[in-house]
């Protein structure tokens, strides 16, 4: 299967430029595809890995991948999806995001005597360029009238937006042009809203390299949960890659909880499984939902691809112990993964009784509730029903001496710190 035929299937292709040339050039030919991202923070999110699932999928065809970080772009800020300015971070800021972002990208993308896939950075040739030559090298080739018509342009006009902002356009058509004289890079990808810079990189290359240049851009689209929220947000937040923001446990539930109507689509997006596999689990949603194979499916392929084999069993130990009840089989750091989010209390070295203890954490919000709670065989610790209103809640109960965990009927959970 061509690789547009497949991305057609798989329903990642928003926009081509010309998709009859694209078409019968990756048929003719392996070409060089370039994806980038601006370091505007430490870790990319799940939104991010979108378009590079994309340029993986390319390279799996036999294509060569290019990836960009933009350090150059990141001190700029794309105006694309705001209504405000960016706040400008400082050029140390900026590079501490290149490195984690870089290390980020071979994580993920370059395997062990990979040397498809390369990675640049496009503050190396934009570094030196001075002001005046910018202006008359390229700034020169740019319409104000084009570019105040580009969406991401256009809707700014109201709120307002600065030189810096409107010059991103010109920055990454700069770029390129760059990728495609010196690295043969003749297709770009990216996001439904990068349709404007991706088209006036085009229009720069056939200024500079005649009309009849050979350069092409492809958007994936705009992604959106079946609820029409955007995809990716939870009520904590983004879904961060780095497992120290979004841990591989709260990771691998995310897709887990992944709407019925959403499962497929993420399937096709997101992960390398074939059109048979994902047709098999398809048709299993269609017909046994209850089982949810095709999230956990989903849920197992991006934690392995992100977080690696290890963590992955470590996700599936932390959910299937929190189902189960089986808390006492997890070790400490799996505790803190999987109750990072649960009501958290801290509570003293010192013995006490069971009823005591739980009222003055606020666990429980009398003695009469707790006594009463014990006796209805409600409270569990650790996993084990606690029977015994004398039971004495010692130190050395604590899993690995940090964390005593609380069960109060069958779902709600309380993690105890032992100072």
């Amino acid at each position: 299967m061509n690789i547009i035929d497949e991305l057609e299937w798989r329903d990642a292709i928003n926009q081509q430029t010309d998709a009859e040339g694209l078409r019968e050039l990756t048929n003719e030919k392996s070409i060089s595809v370039y994806c980038g991202v601006d370091p505007t923070g430490d870790s990319m999110h799940i939104g991010h890995l979108i378009p590079f699932m994309v340029l993986k999928r390319f390279q799996m065809a036999g294509h060569r991948p290019v990836i960009l970080i933009g350090g150059a772009t990141g001190t700029i800020g794309d105006p694309s999806g705001r209504q405000t300015e960016r706040s400008l971070q400082t050029l140390e800021q900026v590079q501490a995001n290149v490195d984690a972002l870089t290390e980020q990208m071979k994580k993920l993308f370059i395997t062990e005597g990979d040397n498809q896939i390369r990675l640049v950075n496009n503050y190396d040739w934009t570094k030196d360029i001075g002001v005046i030559e910018f202006l008359r090298d390229y700034g020169k080739n740019f319409s104000i009238n084009t570019m105040l018509a580009k969406d991401v342009v256009a809707s700014r006009l109201e709120s307002g937006i600065s030189f810096t902002e409107f010059s991103y356009q010109i920055l990454q058509s700069l770029d390129y042009l760059h990728l495609y004289k010196n690295f043969d890079v003749q297709l770009q990808i990216g996001g439904s809203d990068q349709w404007g810079n991706i088209t006036s990189g085009l229009d720069l290359i056939r200024k500079k390299e005649g009309a009849d240049a050979k350069a092409f851009g492809l958007t994936i689209p705009l992604m959106l949960k079946a609820d029409g929220t955007k995809f990716g947000k939870t009520a904590g937040g983004s879904i961060w890659l780095d497992p120290k923001k979004t841990t591989p446990y709260e990771f691998y539930q995310f897709w887990a909880n992944t709407d019925d109507r959403d499962v497929v689509k993420y399937l096709k997006y997101f992960t390398f499984l074939s059109k048979e596999e994902i047709e098999e689990l398809a048709h299993k949603v269609e017909t046994e939902p209850h089982k949810r194979e095709a999230q956990i499916t989903l849920a197992e392929e991006m934690t392995r691809f992100v977080h690696g084999e290890e963590m992955l069993e470590q996700a599936k130990r932390i959910t299937a112990a929190l189902f189960s009840g089986d808390i006492k089989s997890l070790t400490a750091d799996e505790i803190e993964q999987g109750f990072k989010e649960m009501p958290t209390y801290e509570a003293g070295p010192e013995t006490k009784n069971i009823v005591d203890w739980l009222v003055d954490l606020g666990i429980e919000p009398s003695k009469r509730q707790a006594r009463e709670d014990i006796n209805n065989g409600a409270i569990s610790m650790n996993g084990e029903r606690i029977s015994d209103v004398g039971h004495e809640v010692t130190a050395d109960q604590a899993i690995g001496g940090r964390f005593i965990i609380i069960r109060k009927g069958k779902k709600n959970y309380s993690l105890v710190k032992m100072s």
